[in-house]
């Protein structure tokens, strides 16, 4: 069953109501490992290490032995991927113009705690939902009260984490309703596949901000007339990830010149790539709505009763993952498993000042380009396993 219903927006193949064939209901309302009640949770696209040196790694029977030693963390991952596919395609069968920004990011975090049966810190939303819309990059989820709407000639990035045990999905595709932009997206689209398919053990990361850049900026998209070269975000970068750090120390490139650091075996990647209409490059601007909490933070003495009690708060319910000025303002505060309904924060902007003034939490402003120009984002999250790499996040949609 390959599903019925196209996405209604531009950007995704395939149809939306796929995750049927697992037996999953269409709204999906059953929890995915209740889909796969002996584990043995889809698996991803698997492909071979590049490179002469890595062929013996496929056959190897030494490499296929450490493979099997893991199959309960690449089980682990593959069910946060699988609740990411569902999440996301459920999302692409009704986001369409006219919706606020807020009520969508809402529906699409509301449906990922209840397929991935949040319980804290062992399973939830990786990090807040990105729509970063025309010369916005990343980093922006609306703040309470914002209004803004979804509009036709709009193009959105869609970027949105599930966790299990900390191990994240970092996943992101664009939408768009207008056929002009396609080239922007497809430029994007195959950017951040040619970067996956140049990954493996042992590839030096500026051969993957190479292979990148060359297949982004040898595209161009006419948008109202005017023709414009696609180009990468040249300051922003793909990002290793670890056990509850989204962002684990080594950076991914999306154009060439970068530093000879080896990709090494059983990495996980977020392998996302930015093709922008400006000028290439981001600045932080706008009101800030992302935070988390430094994964090395000091030990500080804090003053403010205020700022040990959402400290407290942060603490038991997002640990080191990232967090929005949303979800403290839930009456669950931003895990129901966590605190019931009695978790909401009210005037925490003080705290949460002081907290990031003492290197506690850090702030993540929304990341722009120049405004009237339209940035596209695309992104996977792979391993580096010992016979082949795995792009766990693959679907039939990107």
């Amino acid at each position: 069953f390959t599903g019925s219903k196209p996405a209604l927006s531009r950007g995704v193949k395939g149809f939306t109501d796929s995750y049927m064939r697992y037996g999953q209901t269409e709204e999906p309302s059953i929890p995915v490992a209740e889909l796969f009640p002996n584990g043995g949770f889809p698996m991803g696209e698997e492909q071979e290490h590049p490179g002469a040196y890595n062929t013996y790694r496929i056959g190897s029977e030494e490499k296929k032995a450490a493979d099997r030693m893991q199959e309960d963390l690449y089980d682990k991952v593959r069910h946060a991927s699988e609740v990411h596919r569902q999440v996301r395609r459920w999302a692409q069968s009704w986001i369409k113009p006219g919706i606020k920004l807020i009520d969508m990011c809402e529906a699409i975090e509301e449906k990922n705690r209840q397929l991935v049966q949040e319980s804290g810190l062992k399973a939830g939303i990786g990090f807040p939902t990105g729509c970063s819309v025309n010369h916005v990059a990343a980093h922006f989820t609306p703040n309470g009260g914002d209004q803004t709407v979804l509009k036709e000639g709009d193009v959105m990035s869609i970027d949105f984490g599930t966790q299990i045990d900390g191990r994240i999905i970092d996943c992101a595709w664009t939408v768009c309703f207008q056929e002009q932009f396609d080239p922007l997206l497809e430029a994007t689209r195959e950017a951040t596949d040619v970067g996956i398919r140049t990954c493996g053990i042992d590839v030096p990361l500026n051969e993957v901000g190479a292979a990148i850049q060359e297949v982004m900026e040898s595209y161009e998209v006419t948008i109202d007339g005017v023709t414009y070269p696609v180009k990468c975000v040249r300051n922003l970068t793909g990002h290793s990830i670890g056990p509850h750090q989204i962002h684990a120390g080594k950076s991914v490139p999306i154009v060439a010149g970068g530093d000879a650091t080896r990709m090494e075996e059983n990495e996980f990647y977020a392998v996302e790539t930015f093709g922008t209409t400006g000028r290439g490059h981001v600045i932080e601007d706008m009101e800030c709505s992302h935070y988390m909490k430094n994964f090395n933070a000091p030990h500080v003495p804090l003053r403010m009763p205020s700022s040990k009690r959402l400290l407290g708060h942060i603490n038991k319910t997002f640990g080191t993952l990232a967090f929005c000025r949303r979800w403290l303002e839930r009456d669950d505060g931003g895990s129901a498993a966590v605190n019931g309904s009695n978790g909401q924060q009210t005037k925490y902007l003080g705290a949460l000042k002081n907290l990031c003034d003492n290197n506690i939490v850090q702030a993540y402003p929304p990341l722009v380009d120049k405004v009237g120009s339209y940035v596209s984002q695309y992104e996977h999250t792979i391993l580096l396993r010992p016979t082949c790499k795995e792009v766990i996040s693959r679907g039939d949609d990107y």
